[in-house]
């Protein structure tokens, strides 16, 4: 089993950055997959981006490409979302998510973090 922490959420303005940091605890880091997902109010859940289990490889949502950079390092235990050229619509509460097996774009991570709250304002 493994636990997650987010962090690094707060208010920033349209055109900024943030970066989100997810921690992870208990089984080794490299036999999990990190997915990233956001909600927005009244909005399901949504897939924001993947990485794999060695970090070699990501995908991304349309809506984000280009913009937003996974990253992890397997020795710190950490999976990092870089977020630049912020827009308003990017205002959700974020999350983490492993899986041994999984790195996919459905919300089927079987792990998952509380969630960092993400502000963008115009």
């Amino acid at each position: 089993q493994v636990q997650l922490l987010e962090s690094g959420g707060g208010l920033v303005q349209a055109g900024g950055s943030l970066r989100l940091s997810c921690a992870a605890s208990g089984r080794p880091f490299s036999s999990y997959a990190m997915g990233w997902f956001r909600q927005a109010p009244g909005k399901e859940r949504e897939f924001v981006g993947a990485i794999s289990w060695s970090g070699t490889s990501t995908r991304y949502a349309d809506s984000v490409k280009g913009r937003f950079t996974i990253s992890k390092d397997n020795t710190k235990n950490t999976v990092y979302l870089q977020m630049n050229s912020l827009k308003p619509e990017d205002t959700a509460v974020y999350y983490c998510a492993a899986d041994p097996t999984y790195w996919g774009t459905r919300d089927e991570y079987d792990y998952w973090g509380q969630g960092t709250q993400v502000t963008v304002s115009s």
